[in-house]
């Protein structure tokens, strides 16, 4: 099994370093946002399984010839209290890490979610009472009496909301502002909230480990651009574009209350984020072409490839 634990260390380190390297700095993610979305999902993935399981099965080797087998065995060892003859101090503190590492990245993961929906829940009832619902909208679409631009939606279970302020409905036209809600709709829609917690997670638990922070800002842009492509369905991109330079060059003041607004609600998004603005709107007004046929398919194949190829490791070996 030494040969398993060091493929999985090493498929850890590539994906702990180099391929998150790589897969930002490509010009290609804005071609296919959700196909990029999916591969970054599928390295943070496998990367954890990597990591924990080149501990795990490094640990196990004293127990037996495959990683489930080893598993057996340390259950009748641990209820006899014994160790095999060939454990080590060393092969002991590798299982030891690997499950508190596990527990760490599991726990991490509870603690962000339930923080999160506590504030989501807190905000929702804040909102019913310091603002107003449009007429005749079915969709939940409230409106804040603030002078900054401020769009952004708020999640929840049985409700949903999408929040506008009256310094956004001066600013934007009647276009304008539908593109806007549209981007914030499919927010909603497409639950990118869950996945954005999963890699904020994940960086807040490993703050030690440079590629989370990317891969988080990363993921951030990416499912910016998957909101603003439901937009584009709706008005036409130069639209659009303009109203995202328009919100995200708004006065600084502006700026910064909605950067306020948007901590307290612990909403997804804010159209004003400044290191989103720019390659949003270029990607707006240079029309990028979609990502060809045989690329997709290539890249939806290494989608699967680095979610099976550690668990396959685990369990055939």
């Amino acid at each position: 099994m030494l040969g398993t634990a060091l493929g999985l260390a090493a498929l850890a380190i590539l994906l702990a370093w180099p391929v998150p390297i790589l897969l930002a700095g490509s010009a290609w993610p804005p071609r296919a946002p959700g196909l990029a979305l999916a591969l970054w999902q599928s390295i943070a993935l496998a990367g954890g399984v990597s990591m924990i399981g080149s501990l795990l099965v490094f640990g196990l080797i004293p127990f037996g010839s495959t990683p489930l087998a080893a598993l057996a065995a340390v259950a009748g060892h641990v209820a006899a209290g014994t160790l095999p003859a060939g454990a080590t101090l060393a092969g002991v503190m590798a299982l030891c890490l690997a499950l508190i590492l596990a527990a760490h990245l599991l726990l991490n993961l509870s603690a962000t979610f339930i923080r999160a929906e506590r504030q989501r829940r807190r905000h929702h009832t804040l909102i019913g009472l310091l603002s107003d619902p449009i007429p005749f909208d079915t969709e939940g679409t409230r409106v804040i009496d603030h002078a900054a631009p401020i769009a952004y939606c708020l999640p929840g279970g049985t409700r949903s909301a999408t929040v506008l302020s009256r310094g956004l409905l001066r600013l934007l036209d009647a276009d304008q502002l539908r593109g806007v809600v549209a981007h914030e709709r499919a927010h909603l829609r497409q639950q990118h909230h869950v996945v954005l917690l999963a890699f904020k997670s994940w960086h807040s638990a490993l703050r030690w480990f440079p590629i989370a922070n990317r891969a988080e800002n990363a993921v951030a842009l990416l499912v910016e651009m998957m909101a603003d492509d439901r937009a584009r369905q709706e008005v036409d991109d130069r639209t659009l574009a303009t109203a995202i330079a328009l919100v995200g060059t708004a006065h600084l003041d502006e700026v910064t209350g909605t950067q306020s607004a948007r901590a307290v609600a612990g909403a997804l998004d804010d159209t004003s984020s400044a290191d989103l603005v720019g390659p949003r709107v270029s990607r707006l007004l240079t029309a990028v072409p979609a990502l060809p046929p045989a690329a997709r398919g290539l890249v939806l194949g290494a989608t699967a490839v680095l979610l099976l190829l550690p668990l396959a490791l685990l369990v055939t070996t």
